[in-house]
């Protein structure tokens, strides 16, 4: 095609007659129901195996929880895990890496304050290999000194440069100011914190937190559910321990009230982070309430992004999504913006706000955003990869395939009139609170005409 054919987006929409219609919504196709074993081994370890066989290859998802109060709890739990895979009483660095390769698979370890995972993948015909390598992990990682020296200095290095990076301090910020010393509020730990940790107080961590009972395993893939859970348990049968994994404190109600400014000399852009109460997903109102989400800030076509991003271009991405922990969970709101219209991208999310609880969603948003969860939720679990997480993730807050496959239903059966009480009760401005972090000197005179934030 040469340029002088070339047609613009707006010339392809349009005909002689006006604007070209769009076709409707088509119905989301079903997907499939994956064959679910879901039991609970000796040793208190849960086991979900699925068959999911688009690929030859089977994903591993084990989530343990991992809370502690102990001041250098986050210090420790990220040396542990990023040392858990280098190196068994049978397996050196070289040697776990090159048992995982023969099996085409991988494995990695994470933390946050509330788990320890680790997830990985390999061939389907080398599920015995992979639990193979991560039973040694769990049940003989040395820990040796000069792993944990080595794997210190890098990570006091990493915490220091991820504490200069605006979206970590406004996390940050949020955190403090949502829960104040609660345990969830230590994501990341302190460079000196981490700097006094040494490998005996790593391997005491591990003894400690590192147990099967109140822990899941999923596995997901070209298997056989009944015999994966049989090779897991014969893998990790031996991995035993007295007492349950610790599980988070319940975290306290998010009030609403005052943002609070926090200062960040020289800053050009601003961050701004709200945040209110809202509901776990075992309550008879969720589905509304997500459909309420989508519809004020949850996907592109939404309010939110309508306003600041496409229409006052104010910033590039506005988001509003849910956070989850075992019987809870809040909503969170975020955008970047320059900061010569902080001020001013503040007043139109109130404002969005406000409209949700006194302008509900219509009709047509409604059901734009039912068929956007549908969809994006069979998306999500119509890989190997995002069936495991999903189901980790469900498996966390006491939830499974069971309630997977009903959740389309339910998204289906939400009334408009439901969706306005969700959006009403959950999304006015009076329920949430927050931060912005920015530069104090260019935007306390704004935000103090604007009103309802705190200033340094």
């Amino acid at each position: 095609m040469t340029l002088a054919n070339h047609r613009s987006a707006e010339e392809i929409g349009r005909t002689e007659r006006g604007p070209r219609n769009l076709p409707p919504l088509g119905e989301p196709r079903a997907g499939q129901e994956p064959q679910v074993v879901d039991t609970v081994l000796d040793n208190g370890l849960r086991v979900v195996a699925a068959r999911h066989g688009a690929v030859p290859m089977v994903e591993l998802r084990l989530r343990i929880p991992f809370a502690g109060s102990e001041p250098d709890h986050a210090a420790r739990a990220e040396l542990l895990a990023e040392t858990l895979l280098t190196g068994t009483e049978r397996r050196d660095r070289v040697r776990v890496d090159t048992d995982l390769a023969a099996v085409g698979g991988d494995l990695e370890a994470s933390v946050d304050p509330e788990r320890l995972t680790v997830g990985g993948n390999a061939l389907a015909s080398g599920l015995d290999d992979l639990l193979d390598v991560l039973d040694d992990a769990l049940t003989g990682a040395v820990y040796r000194d000069e792993e944990i020296a080595a794997e210190r200095d890098r990570l006091v290095e990493r915490i220091t440069v991820a504490r200069s990076q605006p979206r970590v301090i406004a996390r940050e910020e949020l955190q403090r100011h949502r829960y104040g010393d609660h345990p969830f509020a230590r994501e990341v730990p302190e460079a000196a914190d981490v700097a006094r940790v040494d490998a005996e107080r790593v391997r005491e961590l591990h003894r400690q937190k590192v147990v099967p009972s109140g822990a899941t395993l999923v596995l997901v893939g070209d298997v056989d559910p009944e015999r994966a859970v049989v090779a897991a348990s014969r893998a990790l049968g031996g991995w035993r321990s007295d007492h349950r994994a610790g599980e988070l404190p319940a975290l306290p109600a998010v009030g609403g009230g005052s943002l609070r400014l926090v200062h960040r000399e020289g800053a050009v852009q601003s961050q701004l982070r709200l945040s209110a109460q809202a509901l776990p997903r075992t309550d008879a109102r969720y589905p509304a309430l997500q459909i309420a989400n989508l519809c004020f800030g949850g996907y592109f076509s939404s309010r939110l992004v309508e306003n600041i991003r496409e229409d006052k271009g104010y910033t590039y991405g506005a988001h509003s999504t849910f956070e989850f922990t075992p019987g809870n969970g809040t909503v969170l709101v975020d955008a970047d913006t320059a900061s010569e219209v902080t001020a001013a991208a503040l007043l139109e999310t109130r404002y969005e706000l406000g409209r949700m609880a006194v302008v509900p969603p219509s009709g047509a948003e409604v059901e734009s955003a039912r068929q956007y969860a549908i969809g994006s939720l069979l998306t999500s679990t119509s890989s190997q990869s995002g069936l495991a997480t999903l189901l980790s993730v469900l498996a966390g807050v006491g939830l499974g395939q069971e309630w997977l496959s009903a959740q389309p239903d339910r998204l289906r059966a939400v009334t408009a009139d439901e969706v306005a009480e969700a959006a009403a009760g959950f999304f006015a401005p009076t329920a949430f609170t927050g931060v912005v972090v920015g530069d104090a000197d260019e935007l306390s005179e704004p935000l103090r005409a604007l009103g309802g934030v705190e200033l340094p």
